[in-house]
């Protein structure tokens, strides 16, 4: 990376992290874009270089949280000898349940976009430099496994709106149970989906 290239990055991350400071603080909609480049430092102008408005910043935001929470989740699972598919997966999904769990601002900010639409958006296709491509990741722990699956884009998405859903509640409201009692019940289901979808 360049020297030009390297300070664009800065002002981008600077956006980005000043935003998200805002945005969980003071709310989205209190939040307006000249608030952030002021608290940022930058012009205006330099905002609309990298962004369209503040709904597109705030996607950036989640497209990137929800990057890295994947990518610790993902990391912390080479660390363990795990093999089968629905055990990896159910690993990386009780990983970032509880990192949600002890960052409730992120949940928070997030809950809404714990869902397919913005998932797919946010983590299969790449919108940072820094962000895991999920896509790639995902197939090749399918192609590891050894098993086929009859139609794994749909799998994932039933996984994640169950887990978006009912991890918002228990994690911020205990509703209906704790997100401990809830993690066997929802490691049933995901268990359940995932052999749907299996082909024997």
């Amino acid at each position: 990376m360049g020297k030009i290239d390297n300070k664009k990055k800065q002002k981008m991350d600077n956006l980005l992290n000043t935003a998200f400071e805002l945005f969980t603080s003071q709310g989205l909609y209190k939040t307006s874009i000249s608030d952030i480049v002021q608290k940022a430092g930058v012009a205006k102008g330099t905002f609309y270089l990298y962004f369209k408005d503040k709904y597109d910043i705030r996607n950036r935001i989640i497209s990137h949280q929800a990057s890295l929470l994947f990518e610790n989740a993902y990391n912390e699972l080479q660390n363990e000898n795990i093999v089968q598919f629905e055990d990896r997966l159910l690993f990386i999904t009780n990983h970032i349940l509880d990192s949600l769990n002890n960052n409730k601002t992120l949940m928070q900010f997030m809950y809404k976009d714990l869902s397919w639409g913005v998932f797919k958006k946010a983590l299969l296709t790449q919108t940072g430099n820094d962000d895991v491509d999920f896509a790639k990741i995902y197939q090749k722990m399918i192609d590891e496994s050894g098993v086929k699956f009859s139609n794994p884009e749909v799998m994932l998405f039933l996984i994640i709106e169950l887990v978006g859903s009912t991890g918002y509640s228990s994690i911020m409201y205990s509703d209906p149970v704790s997100l401990e009692e809830l993690k066997p019940c929802l490691d049933m289901s995901i268990r359940n989906i995932i052999k749907q979808f299996t082909i024997s």
